[in-house]
């Protein structure tokens, strides 16, 4: 009893626990209703500032079934390629996979896919496609924050199917906001504590579309919850399982009471 209690009493002993217990309750683990107002988490300095640029990336299927493109990229996802799904300007769900350097690494792995059955017709899309690539001749940094917001909203109304909060189950709520992003051309971080400890901070009044907004739910103010910033006070999201996309207010007391940051990744100029 005597080494059970000099354990327990050791000075380290309590600071683990607590990091063990705020690691265990990063992330979005479901946006749960529970009480505001304990903001006691001191977020660290982000760790990365300028998102890498996507290379070149599979694209397949053209399902009319949301569900069916999510499916796909989650077969795709359990084989090791990071997969997401979207809504295409045609109304069909399709599906882009990998991040390639060279244009014949990502035709080879298109052409051993397609053999063994797991997809069936492809196109490569290349680096140049991307906003984030155009915005030089197209009107800058606005362009691109315009580009976002409009992917964001192409999600509006579809169902949240981005699974589970564990990357073996799938992607958690900042699905939406990865695919966003790398629709656009940057490789965003899959998880939303990733995505909070990139980027760089930006006051509430300072915000522009395309800037991603992060809540807690908890008492410890981990983060629990992403969504896009979208301009006038509103920001897209995915609430959760069982809910479709949507718009809200960043003033309704509910977020109001939650929110704990916000993150940009784009340059300023």
């Amino acid at each position: 009893m005597r080494q059970k209690y000099a354990v327990s009493r050791h000075p380290m002993f309590i600071p683990l626990m607590i990091a063990l217990l705020t690691a265990a309750l990063s992330g979005c683990a479901g946006y749960e209703s529970q009480p505001a107002g304990y903001r006691t988490y001191a977020p660290r300095p982000p760790a990365v500032t300028h998102l890498q640029h996507m290379g070149y990336t599979i694209q397949a299927g053209a399902f009319s079934i949301a569900e069916n493109a999510a499916h796909l990229a989650d077969i795709l996802t359990s084989k090791g390629l990071d997969a997401t799904w979207f809504k295409s300007n045609a109304g069909l769900f399709k599906v882009r996979f990998g991040n390639f350097h060279t244009r014949n690494s990502a035709l080879q792995e298109a052409k051993r896919l397609k053999a063994s059955g797991i997809i069936d017709a492809y196109y490569i899309v290349s680096p140049e496609e991307y906003a984030v690539n155009r915005q030089a001749a197209l009107g800058g940094s606005a362009y691109l924050r315009d580009e976002l917001i409009q992917t964001t909203r192409s999600f509006i109304g579809v169902p949240y199917l981005w699974g589970g909060c564990s990357p073996d189950t799938g992607f958690d709520c900042s699905g939406l906001t990865m695919t966003v992003y790398q629709l656009n051309g940057l490789h965003l971080p899959r998880t939303s504590t990733e995505q909070y400890a990139a980027g760089y901070p930006v006051p509430r009044n300072h915000l522009k579309k395309g800037d991603l907004v992060f809540f807690s739910s908890n008492k410890w103010g981990t983060v629990t919850h992403v969504g896009v910033y979208a301009g006038n006070g509103r920001f897209i999201h995915a609430p959760g399982r069982g809910k479709k996309i949507r718009s809200d207010s960043l003033s309704a007391r509910y977020y109001k009471q939650r929110f704990i940051g916000a993150r940009s990744y784009i340059s300023k100029s």
